[in-house]
C-alpha cells in the first residue's frame, strides 16, 4: 500500500474496484481526514485525461450538502487521483444487502438523491452512473459520489456518448442502472439520471432491481423492451410505483422532464402514508396459466383444456401479491412448444403454468409445470391423477401448489377465499367448466347460460355459477337487442346472490360494478370498487372498472390514474380510457390509446382535431354489411363530415333509447353540433338523470356550444354539478385519492 499520494498521507484502504483503489488519507496542510481515489482508467489516453479534468473541474465548483465534496484532481507518479470528502456511514449497496428499506427511509433517501442530481443538472452535468455503490448514506443524509466523472450537457450536444467514452477506456457504467439510450450509445441528457433514479427507488422498495438477467445481454434486453413487476403494498406504494413507472419510460420523452417534477410526485405519494404505517412493499408476481394440451383428442374431456386453466386463473385472481393474466390472453400463446421469450415480453409475465391432460378409462392424468420466464427454469413439476368425475380436486390441488411454490404471502381473507366455493357435486363443477368454455363464443351465450342455471339449480350455494348466470344475463341484455329487456334485473339478482355467498368473489364483484354503472349507479359502483381495490390492489379489472365509474362521476383525473394502474398491472387489459381522454379534450391521447374494432372514437377524435379527410377515408372503409348498433353512429359521423345534417341526425335517431347513458351523451353532443337543439337537450337531461354526470365534459365540450346559453342547459348543468359534488365527497370518504394516488381527482 502506498504511504502517500501527492501531498496527502495514506492511512488505510477503504475499498477496491474496477476503476481503482480508494484510500483513507490525511491532509496535513488543512488538518482534516479525506478519501483518495486512485484511477486506473484514462491514465494512458491523453484525450480521456483532458475530458476527465474538464468535467472534474466543473464538478469541483459544486458545494452542495447532497454531493460528496471534491477537493482536488491530481497526478502522482503518472496516476490520476481524486481527493474528496471522507464520509461516515455506508453505501446504499451495503444497506441493500440487508434487504429493502422501510417506506419512509426509502422515500427520504430518494429525495436526497434527487436533490443532489438536481444540483448537478443545474451545473450542466449528467451523473450518468447513478447506482447504489455511488450513493452513500450518512448520519446527516445522502451523498452522491463519483460525480467528477459526470458528463456535461455541452459534451452531449457535441455528440459524445456513453459508447464513445467507454470505447475510449473511460467509465464503464453498470448495466442495471443505465437508460435505454445509454445502452444504445445515443446522446443523453438529465433524463438518463431520472431513469437510474427510478431503478434505484424500485430496488430500495422491493429489495431487487427491476431489470434482471443472467448475463449483461439479458439485462440490456430487459431494460430496452420489458416492464418490471408492479409494486404492491397500499396507497403509498401504489403512488410510488406510478412514479417509478414514469421514471422508467423507455423513451426520454416518456419520463419526467426534470428532477423536481419527479420529486414533487414522490412527496405527494409519501403524504398519503399513515403516521403508523408499517406496509412492506413487494414486487407483484405476474402469472399466466396457459390452456392445457390434450395428448389425445377426447370429446369427453377436450373442454378441460381451456376450462381447467380458466378455473385455476379465476381461483387465484384477487390475491394482492399476484397478478393473473386472463385466460383469453393466455389462449393466444397456446402451442405444443410455447415461445417463453415471446410470452415474457408480449404478456409481461414472470411465470407460466403449462401442462397436458390425458384420460385413461375413468381416470384423468394432468401433468403440469410452473416455469419462470423467459429462462424456462422449472419451479415445480408434478402429475396429478384423479377420477374424471372429481375435477375440482385437480383444480384445488394445482391452485395450492402454485401459491406454495411462488411463496405468496396470504392474508387471512385470502386463505379463506382460496377455500371457498367448493361445488356440491362433481357434476355441478363439470357443467360449470363446460359453461365457461361456451361463454367464450357469442353464439353460445344462451347455451352457457342454461348450463350455469342448471348448476345453481343443483347447487344453490355455488357462487361461481351464480356469477356466470349474472355475467351471461348482462352480456345478452346489453348486446343482443332482440331480448325481452329484463336481463339487467336478472343479472343483478344473480350477482347479488353470488356476493352473498362469497363477498370476496372478484369476478362477481367486477361484473356487478359494471352493471351498476349501466343501471345509473356510478357513484355506488365507484365506492364499491375503491373498497375492493384496497383489499385487492393487484387486480387490474378493479381499476378498469374504476376508469368507467370515475368518468361517469366526472372525476376524470381519477379515471386516468385508474387507467395507468390497470395498465401497469396488465398492459393489455381492456379499459374505457379512450373515452376519458375524450372527455378531457385530449384528442391526441385518444388516437394513441387504442384502435377499436369499429373505430368511432378514433374517427371522432380525428374530426375534433380537424383531420376530417382522414376520418372520412376511415369511415368509408367500415364494412356496412356487419350488423352492429355502432354502425348507425359511424354512418352519422360520416354524413356530418359530408355536410348532410338532416341525414346525419336521422341516422342517429334509432339509438336515442339505447340503455347506455354515456353513449347517448355522444348522440346529444352530435345533435347539438348539427343544430338540433331540442332533441339534444332532451337527451342530455336523460343522460344526467340516468347516471352520466361528467361535469367537466358538459362544461367545456365545444359541440355543446349551441345549447350552452339556453336555460334548459343551465338546469341540466346544475343537476350534474350537484351529483358530481356528491360523488367527489363519496370518492374522498372512501379514500379513493389514497387508493389511486391522486391529489386532484377532477
Amino acid at each position: 500500500m502506498r504511504t502517500s499520494i501527492g501531498r496527502y498521507s495514506v492511512t488505510g484502504t477503504l475499498g477496491e474496484g474496477g476503476m481503482g483503489v480508494v484510500y483513507s488519507a490525511y491532509d496535513d496542510r488543512l488538518g482534516r481526514p479525506i478519501a483518495i481515489k486512485m484511477l486506473r482508467a484514462a491514465s494512458s489516453d491523453p484525450a480521456a485525461r483532458d475530458r476527465l479534468f474538464r468535467e472534474a473541474r466543473a464538478a469541483a465548483s459544486l458545494n452542495h450538502p447532497a454531493i460528496c465534496q471534491l477537493y482536488e484532481v491530481g497526478e502522482d507518479a503518472g496516476d490520476l487521483f481524486l481527493a474528496m470528502e471522507l464520509l461516515l456511514g455506508e453505501s446504499l449497496a451495503t444497506r441493500l444487502d440487508r434487504g429493502p428499506l422501510p417506506l419512509q427511509e426509502a422515500g427520504a433517501a430518494i429525495l436526497g438523491i434527487l436533490t443532489g442530481v438536481e444540483a448537478l443538472h443545474r451545473q450542466g452535468l449528467v451523473h450518468r452512473d447513478l447506482k447504489p455503490t455511488n450513493i452513500f448514506l450518512t448520519p446527516h443524509g445522502v451523498k452522491l459520489l463519483d460525480f467528477g466523472l459526470a458528463f456535461s450537457f455541452e459534451a452531449a450536444a457535441e455528440g459524445e456518448t456513453l459508447a464513445r467514452l467507454t470505447a475510449a477506456g473511460m467509465v464503464v457504467g453498470t448495466p442495471q442502472y443505465a437508460a435505454p439510450e445509454q445502452l444504445r450509445g445515443e446522446v443523453i441528457d438529465g433524463r438518463a439520471d431520472i431513469f437510474a433514479a427510478g431503478v434505484i427507488l424500485y430496488e430500495m422498495l422491493s429489495g431487487k432491481p427491476p431489470f434482471a438477467g443472467r448475463s449483461p445481454v439479458e439485462v440490456f434486453h430487459a431494460i430496452i423492451y420489458e416492464q418490471p413487476p408492479v409494486l404492491s403494498g397500499g396507497a403509498v406504494v401504489m403512488a410510488l410505483d406510478r412514479v417509478v413507472h414514469r421514471a422508467l419510460g423507455k423513451k426520454p420523452a416518456d419520463r419526467y422532464a426534470d428532477v423536481e417534477a419527479m420529486a414533487r410526485d414522490i412527496r405527494a405519494a409519501l403524504a398519503l402514508a399513515d403516521t403508523n404505517s408499517t406496509v412492506t412493499p413487494r414486487a407483484v408476481t405476474r402469472l399466466m396459466v396457459l390452456p392445457l394440451r390434450s395428448l389425445r383428442p377426447d370429446e369427453e374431456t377436450d373442454f378441460l383444456a381451456f376450462g381447467l386453466a380458466d378455473a385455476i386463473s379465476s381461483a387465484l385472481s384477487g390475491l394482492q401479491s399476484l397478478v393473473v393474466r386472463s385466460s383469453l390472453a393466455a389462449s393466444r400463446f397456446a402451442s405444443d412448444a410455447p415461445d417463453l421469450k415471446a410470452i415474457a415480453s408480449d404478456a409481461e409475465v414472470d411465470a407460466i403454468v403449462v401442462g397436458t391432460l390425458l384420460r385413461s378409462g375413468g381416470q384423468l392424468r394432468v401433468s403440469t409445470q410452473l416455469l419462470e420466464v423467459p429462462s424456462g427454469t422449472v419451479v415445480w413439476s408434478q402429475t396429478t391423477q384423479a377420477p374424471v368425475g372429481d375435477l375440482f380436486a385437480v383444480q384445488d390441488d394445482l391452485t395450492g401448489k402454485i401459491v406454495e411454490s411462488l411463496s405468496l404471502p396470504l392474508t387471512a381473507r385470502e386463505r379463506r377465499m382460496l377455500k371457498q366455493d367448493v361445488p356440491a357435486t362433481p357434476q355441478v363443477y363439470e357443467r360449470y367448466l363446460r359453461a365457461n368454455e361456451m361463454s367464450r363464443e357469442t353464439g353460445q351465450w344462451r347455451a352457457a347460460l342454461e348450463l350455469y342455471q342448471q348448476c345453481v339449480a343443483d347447487d344453490p350455494h355455488y357462487a361461481p355459477a351464480w356469477a356466470g348466470v349474472g355475467r351471461m344475463f348482462r352480456l345478452i341484455g346489453k348486446y343482443m337487442k332482440e331480448e325481452g329487456g329484463q336481463e339487467q334485473e336478472r343479472a343483478e339478482a344473480a350477482l347479488k346472490r353470488a356476493l352473498e355467498l362469497n363477498p370476496d368473489h372478484s369476478v362477481a364483484e367486477n361484473i356487478y360494478a359494471h352493471l351498476e354503472v349501466d343501471l345509473g349507479r356510478a357513484e355506488q359502483s365507484m365506492v364499491r370498487l375503491i373498497t375492493r381495490a384496497r383489499e385487492r390492489p393487484a387486480d387490474p379489472e378493479l381499476y378498469a372498472g374504476l376508469v368507467h365509474s370515475c368518468r361517469y362521476c366526472g372525476l376524470l383525473r381519477a379515471s386516468i390514474a385508474a387507467v395507468e394502474q390497470a395498465r401497469r398491472l396488465d398492459s393489455r387489459v381492456r379499459t374505457s380510457g379512450a373515452h376519458t381522454f375524450f372527455m378531457l379534450g385530449d384528442y391526441e391521447a385518444v388516437l394513441d390509446f387504442q384502435f377499436e374494432a369499429i373505430p368511432y372514437m378514433r374517427n371522432l377524435a380525428l374530426v375534433m382535431l380537424g383531420r376530417t379527410d382522414e376520418a372520412l377515408v376511415s369511415l368509408k372503409a367500415i364494412d356496412s354489411g356487419t350488423e352492429n348498433r355502432l354502425l348507425h353512429v359511424t354512418r352519422a359521423l360520416e354524413l356530418l363530415i359530408e355536410g348532410r345534417p338532416d341525414e346525419s341526425f336521422a341516422a342517429l335517431q334509432p339509438l336515442f333509447t339505447l340503455p347506455d347513458p354515456e353513449g347517448r351523451y355522444y348522440f346529444a353532443r352530435h345533435a347539438a353540433h348539427l343544430g338540433f337543439r331540442e332533441p339534444a337537450l332532451e337527451l342530455l337531461g336523460g343522460v344526467v338523470d340516468e347516471g352520466f354526470f361528467c361535469l367537466p365534459a358538459l362544461a367545456r365540450d365545444p359541440w355543446l356550444d349551441s345549447v350552452r346559453a339556453m336555460p334548459e342547459f343551465g338546469a341540466i348543468l346544475r343537476r350534474a354539478e350537484h351529483r358530481h359534488r356528491q360523488a367527489l365527497i363519496s370518492f374522498l370518504n372512501a379514500e379513493g385519492d389514497r387508493v389511486l394516488g391522486v391529489s386532484h381527482p377532477v
